[in-house]
């Protein structure tokens, strides 16, 4: 064993050496993994082995983080089973997760036909741009795009996790800080979830496709996870037949995603998780031509151990990449080459739990976050097509946290408390613009509100679950929270070109703003759980959550052809509202569902956007799905969706409609190792509305029919 760790180690630095990039180290991660691995396999290691930690007991690994505290239920939780985002129309994550209710992306488009700089996830209509309000994890690692704020949806394939759990409200644990609206917490499916191998394969009415597959072989006591998916087609018009032109254009799409996640023991209650992945998703939004694209490559290392004292240590890196173009409306000439915008995501956590006894579960760690990067653009005469400005702005955010959290469980009661201190750093700030001769023309330089600052800033959080009954708990907590702005917001300025019915064209601009604050959550919330019978579970929350200093796009002028908005911290976005759950299990058949009724407004005295419902936020989502299993692996599910009235814009004049949408999916077996899988997208051939600037409107997923094969050996 000393001698393959020695010369897996000299492997390593020989990687490191050679290409000291983010590929070759998480290549060396992976290397240096196999080493106990395969140590475990030897024929000298004793089996179920262990060391003085784990003498006499069989190995457990699991892949996983450490296990949920008992106060958990405290706040609003609501888990998606593997079952569930197995059985998803769509086979996509941010279709999976509309399942919670209250869960939204900037915009209703999906992933297959949405600018990626759009898919910022939040909670509890505390939207208001583009850019994450929530704290979106997976097996502990921060996804958000480190430049803007983003989810790379289509990196994350649904059906090679083993759960999600949406946990609604301010965080002050780990990563707390951007948890403002809440955390998403997806979990990676192991071996015992997937079996030796699974893989799928389908195609659509369009003649669309995508291929998936997980590899997933044990390694003496520990396994390997090797997974890959390719998507592709043609895609759908979003662009209304109405108004379609010559360089009207499907939204074709192309995107892949692979990764390798082993996991191994160290000893009797030590394991080591590692996870390398690279994803591309290329896209073509409404005219020919007008590209965008994402890129990454993520490394993850992570030691937990579930002995006496628990612990999780986690370190990450990752590289990600945007490119974008801009087609004018009227021309259908490239008007700007966002060509790149590189930028880096570096991280670690600790988190130890502990002995204390008398009932208490201590959390006690510190978490550091760093976001670096640069935008790089052109702007390009409609008429010449010659460059006439190149744009360059970046910076970088720093965020290293403490926090403290203690469970106290007495009898029937758990209370909950918690803390975090968090220092803050906003640096290298800078933006500039050259004009077709090399001149300067805006620079930073001189500009006050570029300067580096950083601060100290506390949250906490607290709470009680009162088990009242053998059917009934009672739950009730109170938190605070914040999130840095991001790069994109701090830093970059862009423009927008639509048609203005007309026959005109509307620019909208939307300024930097360098000075922007950090935003502030005070929320509170109390609800009952309720188990009326066996396979009977009925959720209730109330909640009032309030972000200050929120960050949202300002309108500061408006004619008939230009409207000029900034990034601006406004006195609050305050949201209140009902939150409702449902599930129920009866023999073959199984009921899931959720609502959400939100009022949201934006609080601005002496503007007009004060008592305006947030932008893209709706009153009222909801989500249910009936589910039929007669017999192992025979599925067949329906999904009714809802979402409600929303408007385009901060003062409520472009309207997107509510949609009601029906989603079917069927698993039929063929074989022991094969099924017939069927999906329906929005069968009622919904319309449903993602955008809408002047009149000019896009629109999302028509009715797509899906068949295909899954495989899975054991």
């Amino acid at each position: 064993m000393g001698r393959d760790c020695q010369e897996r180690t000299s492997q390593v630095r020989a990687l490191h050496t050679k290409f000291p990039s983010t590929s070759a180290m998480a290549l060396g991660l992976a290397l240096a993994l196999a080493a106990p691995a395969m140590a475990a396999d030897a024929p000298d290691a004793a089996p179920d082995a262990a060391d003085a930690s784990g003498a006499g007991r069989t190995i457990v690994v699991t892949g996983q983080g450490l296990a949920a505290t008992p106060a958990t239920p405290a706040y609003d939780t609501q888990t998606i089973s593997a079952a569930q985002l197995n059985a998803t129309a769509s086979g996509r994550i941010d279709d999976a997760l509309l399942s919670a209710a209250g869960v939204q992306q900037f915009r209703r488009s999906d992933s297959r036909a949405s600018n990626p700089s759009a898919q910022g996830i939040t909670l509890r209509a505390l939207g208001g741009n583009a850019t994450s309000r929530t704290l979106v994890l997976l097996d502990g690692v921060p996804m958000a795009d480190p430049f803007f704020g983003y989810i790379p949806m289509n990196a994350i394939d649904p059906e090679r996790l083993a759960s999600v759990r949406v946990q609604r409200g301010g965080g002050s644990g780990a990563f707390g800080a951007g948890a403002v609206a809440g955390t998403v917490d997806m979990t990676s499916a192991g071996q015992a979830d997937l079996g030796l191998l699974n893989a799928q394969g389908l195609v659509d009415d369009r003649g669309e496709t995508t291929v998936s597959g997980a590899l997933a072989p044990k390694l003496g006591q520990g396994f390997a996870v090797v997974t890959g998916r390719w998507d592709r087609g043609q895609g759908f018009w979003t662009t209304p037949e109405s108004q379609r032109v010559a360089a009207s254009v499907r939204a074709r799409y192309e995107s892949w995603s692979t990764g390798v996640r082993a996991v191994a023991p160290l000893t009797g209650s030590v394991e080591l998780q590692a996870r390398v992945a690279a994803f591309e998703d290329n896209r073509t939004l409404r005219f020919a031509g007008a590209d965008n694209g994402i890129s990454g490559q993520d490394a993850s290392l992570r030691l937990v151990g579930r002995g006496a004292w628990q612990f999780d240590a986690l370190a990450y890196v990752q590289a990600r990449d945007f490119h974008a173009v801009t087609v004018s409306s009227t021309s259908f000439k490239k008007t700007l080459d966002q060509y790149a915008t590189p930028s880096t995501g570096l991280g670690g956590k600790l988190e130890l739990r502990p002995p204390v006894g008398g009932g208490h579960v201590l959390k006690l760690g510190a978490d550091w976050r760093r976001a670096d990067g640069v935008t790089k653009e052109n702007a390009i005469s409609a008429v010449t097509g010659l460059v006439t400005a190149r744009r360059n702005a970046g910076g970088r955010s720093d965020d290293v946290g403490f926090f403290i959290e203690d469970d106290w469980t007495l009898g029937p009661l758990v209370l909950t408390a918690g803390g975090r201190a968090d220092r803050w750093a906003i640096t290298q700030g800078h933006y500039g613009e050259l004009n077709a001769a090399g001149t300067t023309t805006v620079t930073s330089v001189g500009d006050p509100a570029v300067a580096s600052r950083t601060g100290w800033q506390g949250s906490w959080r607290g709470g009680a679950v009162l088990q009242a009954a053998s059917w009934a708990a009672l739950r009730g907590a109170a938190y605070t929270g914040l999130r840095l702005p991001t790069l994109n917001e701090l830093y970059r300025s862009f423009t927008l070109a639509a048609p203005n019915g007309s026959g005109g064209v509307s620019l909208t601009t939307t300024q930097r703003n360098p000075a922007l604050k950090n935003e502030r959550l005070i929320g509170f919330e109390g609800g009952i759980d309720l188990t009326p019978a066996k396979g009977v579970k009925l959720t209730l929350t109330a909640f009032d959550n309030k972000v200050k200093d929120a960050i949202a796009n300002v309108t500061l002028s408006s004619s008939g052809t230009t409207t000029v908005r900034q990034r601006q911290n406004v006195a609050a976005v305050h949201a209140r509202g009902l939150e409702l759950g449902g599930e129920v299990t009866a023999g073959t058949l199984s009921f899931n569902g959720s609502l959400a009724w939100t009022d949201a407004k934006v609080e601005a005295p002496g503007t007009a956007l004060d008592g305006m419902r947030p932008a893209q936020t709706p009153r009222i989502a909801g989500s249910a799905t009936l589910a039929w299993h007669p017999v192992p692996r025979w599925t067949g599910a329906v999904t009714l969706r809802h979402v409600g009235l929303a408007y385009e814009d901060d003062l409520q004049t472009a309207p997107l409609r509510a949609a009601t949408t029906l989603d079917a999916f069927a698993q039929v077996p063929l074989a022991p190792w094969a099924s017939l899988v069927l999906r329906g997208e929005n069968l009622f051939d919904t319309t449903i509305v993602t955008r809408n600037s002047g009149g000019t409107i896009d629109i999302g997923t028509p009715r797509t029919l899906w068949a295909g094969l899954r495989i899975g050996l054991k």
